[in-house]
């Protein structure tokens, strides 16, 4: 498995790019969601709007109302707690994963705007998840001083974080096995769990001590009325620690959340077995299916899922925002298909600089002024983001399968077809299809919709009555005629019966 400090930024489809990481939430979330969206790293939390459908949107808040209108609510946020400020390379995005201390404060805003941000998307139906980072502190290159986001003094030679606090008696130094401290061997697991990941200072979480601390700030963002938690770099933590952790975890803030099994009132500790994991390779071959890379075809996503045997990442293609046209297949793919709880990433452009095959500027943070200060999220003519920030979840064709994908819930994969190549067709029960075509392709199939006329939600919307893009035409037997060139702008069509004209 590939090792990173953090996940990456350049998140592909919805999954992370990261060690293991574990989601859970502490209760049931009464929320009829099926795709989970991330807030893109560092965006400020001013400019996350929640609103009700069809209310007037302000045109410099973007996010939840989107995505709510799409009946989807969950956005999940970076880590929201005190950070180290780096300077060198500067403010790169990754800055968000090196804690000072639990204090609400970083780019994206103090702890007031973080609880207004919770409570007016809790208000609307939107809830929020955090980026929790619990296994260590910042790196031990930090240095001393009170360069932190909340201003908060540190020294990482004596391992001194007086805002929790935490001293040098809550690290895990002297138990590493290694000389250096550092992981030296990811296939010895009590190096993975014991030593520094990459220089950043493990906590001691086998400590009731770390483990308090560790629970009052998570309990403090429950409070507020935080809905869940994806714990980075779970991997490096013993599973029993997770477990003793999450067992002190408060039930749901009451104000918006309702534990409904049977009309008991359910301790939060009985759901953290069930966390999920997040499959960081999913991207990756994928990525090379839609790429056709090392002999891959759409055929073989046929039993896509548990039992595909993936490659190794660092010879994996993986998708982006900057393969635009591959990228809205793979998401569309993905949030056709029923495997696991999807994520749709929102993303930010910054300057590539390839040498020798990798960019050398993937380190950059979110867009900035000089002085280190993000940037507002602003809304062009044509609904796409300014400030270059990208919103990936604001395109029609992504906005328009989170639609499907719930549409289509509880629906299972029928009328699969393929031509032994890279074009394959799908319905979800008698709710939705979709085909792909990455050749040329004119074919008649049976959708198993009922008989009528639709709108592609790809290359355009249903809006009343009206159609904004191609019509589909499904006989009385289920079957439609379908033409998809392979030089198309979107080169996959999706028809659902709730885009039924």
């Amino acid at each position: 498995m590939a090792q990173s400090i953090i996940p990456s930024k350049t998140r592909a489809l919805g999954v992370l790019w990261n060690p293991l990481s574990l989601i859970f939430t502490q209760g049931q979330v009464r929320c009829h969601w099926k795709c989970q969206s991330r807030l893109s790293n560092n965006t400020k939390y001013e400019h996350v709007t929640c609103k009700q459908k069809n209310k007037q949107k302000n045109k410099y808040k973007i996010y939840v109302c989107h995505f709510y209108a799409s009946r989807s609510c969950l956005l999940r946020v970076s880590p929201p707690n005190e950070n180290l400020i780096i300077s060198n390379p500067y403010r790169p995005w990754y800055e968000r994963y090196q804690p000072i201390s639990y204090k609400l404060c970083t780019r994206s805003g103090n702890e007031e705007q973080f609880r207004d941000m919770v409570t007016r998307c809790n208000n609307v139906g939107v809830n929020i998840y955090v980026d929790a980072v619990i296994n260590h502190m910042c790196g031990s290159g930090g240095g001393s001083g009170t360069q932190s986001t909340c201003g908060s003094s540190y020294n990482t030679g004596t391992k001194d974080f007086p805002a929790v606090p935490y001293s040098y008696l809550d690290f895990n130094d002297g138990k590493s096995g290694t000389g250096s401290g550092e992981i030296e061997n990811y296939g010895d697991a009590n190096q993975v769990r014991n030593c520094r990941l990459v220089g950043l200072l493990d906590l001691a979480l086998e400590k009731d001590y770390v483990r308090d601390k560790i629970a009052d700030y998570l309990n403090n963002l429950i409070s507020i009325g935080v809905a869940g938690f994806r714990l980075d770099a779970a991997k490096h933590m013993w599973s029993g620690d997770i477990k003793a952790i999450t067992s002190q975890l408060n039930n749901l803030n009451t104000q918006w959340f309702v534990i409904d099994l049977g009309g008991e009132a359910i301790s939060a500790s009985e759901y953290f077995g069930n966390g999920r994991i997040t499959e960081f390779k999913y991207d990756a071959k994928l990525g090379n299916v839609i790429r056709k890379w090392n002999g891959e075809r759409m055929a073989y996503l046929r039993n896509w899922g548990e039992g595909w045997g993936f490659m190794p990442s660092d010879r994996a293609s993986i998708l982006t925002f900057f393969d635009s046209r591959l990228y809205k297949m793979g998401v569309g793919f993905m949030l056709a298909h029923p495997y696991g709880q999807t994520c749709v990433m929102s993303s930010y452009y910054w300057t590539r600089n390839f040498i020798n095959g990798k960019d050398v500027n993937d380190w950059i943070g979110p867009p900035s002024y000089s002085n280190g200060s993000t940037k507002a999220v602003t809304i062009n003519a044509d609904s796409t983001c300014g400030n270059d920030w990208v919103c990936e979840h604001r395109w029609r064709q992504i906005k328009n399968m989170v639609i499907f994908r719930n549409v289509v819930n509880g629906q299972a994969l029928a009328n699969w077809w393929d031509n032994g190549g890279n074009r394959i067709a799908f319905s979800r029960g008698k709710k939705g299809f979709i085909i792909f075509n990455n050749d040329n392709m004119d074919v008649t199939l049976s959708t198993g919709l009922p008989a009528g006329t639709y709108c592609d939600v790809i290359s355009g919307q249903k809006e009343g009555i009206r159609c904004t893009g191609t019509q589909i035409t499904v006989s009385n037997t289920g079957s439609a005629r379908f033409l998809i060139s392979s030089s198309a702008k979107d080169p996959f069509i999706a028809i659902h019966v709730n885009a039924k004209l």
